[in-house]
């Protein structure tokens, strides 16, 4: 709190007048980054039919976001276990109801080509994907968050359709040559 009232010139007392503890401003912070984020994707699905366009708006709607919040994305990324007293259940509804429509794009996905592949396992390497960006991103190299969805949307798109079953397959390390 020190640390913000510091960089936001706002007295420590001033700030716990708006805000009572460190929880209430992470469970604000938190919960205002979540709703916004469902809302914009309900926003932005409707209308549209095509399994691959909806899990790309996912895609784009999660990386548009998260790159211009990126600092936003590291406090849901690392303070997510720091919220109690209630707080926590209303968090972890918005976010069952964002993995929830996650999972159901995926399966309609899944339905729409006759594909066969684990929906959460599908769903939770999109989610390792996106969720990581703070650490890595840079706009110079990585481009604009509509061309970074596009590259991983496509990664998705062509890794859960692929014909391919490698499940029990071995591989074996690349011969040094």
């Amino acid at each position: 709190m020190r640390d913000l009232s510091r960089a936001t010139g706002m007295s420590l007392a001033g700030l716990y007048h708006y805000f009572q503890s460190k929880e209430r401003l992470l469970y604000l912070i938190q919960k205002h980054t979540f709703s916004t984020i469902v809302e914009q994707l309900k926003k932005r699905l409707e209308g549209v039919t095509d399994p691959d366009q909806r899990l790309g708006i996912f895609v784009q709607n999660h990386l548009e976001y998260f790159v211009t919040n990126q600092s936003g994305l590291k406090v849901l990324a690392h303070e997510d276990e720091a919220l109690k007293n209630g707080f926590s259940s209303e968090i972890a509804a918005i976010k069952r109801e964002y993995y929830r429509i996650c999972l159901s794009l995926m399966d309609e996905l899944k339905r729409e080509r006759h594909l066969h592949f684990n929906s959460r396992t599908a769903v939770m390497s999109l989610f390792g994907m996106i969720n990581w960006i703070y650490t890595w991103y840079n706009p110079r190299l990585d481009g604009t968050a509509e061309d970074l969805a596009e590259e991983m949307s496509g990664i998705i798109l062509s890794g859960v359709g692929s014909t391919k079953v490698l499940k029990g397959r071995t591989f074996k390390r690349a011969e040094k040559g």
